[in-house]
């Protein structure tokens, strides 16, 4: 499945090259622009990001493969002259093999994140974007993959963005369990993802973050560090960026992952 996707992101490209020397000039424009957005993470763009994780190396022999489908739509709100409201959520549909101790394969939903920026429409004086607002953990998933609990906390991300297409920052948030109806402990964890995105050509970026979630219950990082390209392109009139990277795990319990692999999907709907 991976590679058939890769195949279609990789024709889409090819089949959708800008005709003519003016139509490149605007297409570039356009593309770069969209590309800056999609690297902010509270930038006034409608998007559904589809991203497929496929991890390998987990379960206590390392054999097992899980592959994780977020479906993360992302819809800001104007609220004020001066103040944007952007929703952020994740909804997990995942499939794995021999992670479990009983082995054997398993799939379904998992629990879903929402949150939820306040975000001002204007940088600071200094260039630096930030935006603010709670986060909660809800319960969705399937025997296999919820936590049976609800948590909530804050959530946060602040980055800078310069003319030369470079866009660094970090997104964190605290979880606290809050309602729990399960065997496991209350929720305790911290997510930091500190990232840096740079535009190398016509609609096109190169990315490296860190996703490392700090579990108090445990006293464990778990630490996926990823790589990427994307390249933003039209498909028959929707702007889609494909994007293919990897990622490594740095840190993490007993049974994590090794590495993985992953692919992005993002429809646009600029305004």
């Amino acid at each position: 499945m991976h590679m058939r996707l890769a195949l279609i992101a990789l024709a889409a490209i090819a089949a959708t090259a800008p005709a003519s020397a003016e139509d490149a000039a605007a297409a570039s424009d356009d593309a770069d622009s969209l590309a800056m957005r999609l690297a902010n993470p509270v930038a006034a763009l409608i998007s559904v990001p589809l991203q497929f994780n496929w991890d390998t190396g987990l379960g206590r022999e390392g054999d097992g493969d899980r592959t994780t489908l977020n479906i993360q739509p992302v819809i800001p709100f104007s609220i004020s002259e001066d103040w944007n409201l952007i929703s952020r959520t994740i909804l997990p549909v995942i499939w794995q093999k021999d992670v479990l101790p009983r082995g054997g394969r398993q799939s379904g939903f998992g629990d879903v994140l929402q949150s939820v920026f306040f975000s001002p429409k204007a940088p600071t004086a200094s260039g630096w974007i930030w935006g603010l607002g709670p986060a909660l953990l809800l319960p969705t998933g399937n025997s296999d993959f919820t936590l049976d609990q609800t948590a909530a906390g804050p959530s946060a991300v602040v980055l800078k963005q310069n003319a030369a297409g470079l866009t660094y920052g970090m997104l964190v948030n605290q979880l606290w369990g809050v309602s729990n109806s399960g065997p496991l402990p209350d929720v305790d964890a911290t997510f930091l993802q500190p990232f840096v995105t740079q535009r190398i050509g016509p609609g096109r970026t190169v990315s490296l973050s860190l996703e490392a979630t700090y579990d108090r219950n445990s006293s464990q990082w778990t630490v996926p560090v990823n790589a990427s390209i994307a390249q933003i392109v039209p498909v028959s009139g929707q702007l889609i960026s494909f994007g293919f990277g990897a990622r490594a795990f740095a840190d993490g319990p007993r049974g994590a992952p090794d590495w993985g692999l992953r692919l992005s999907i993002t429809l646009l709907f600029p305004r």
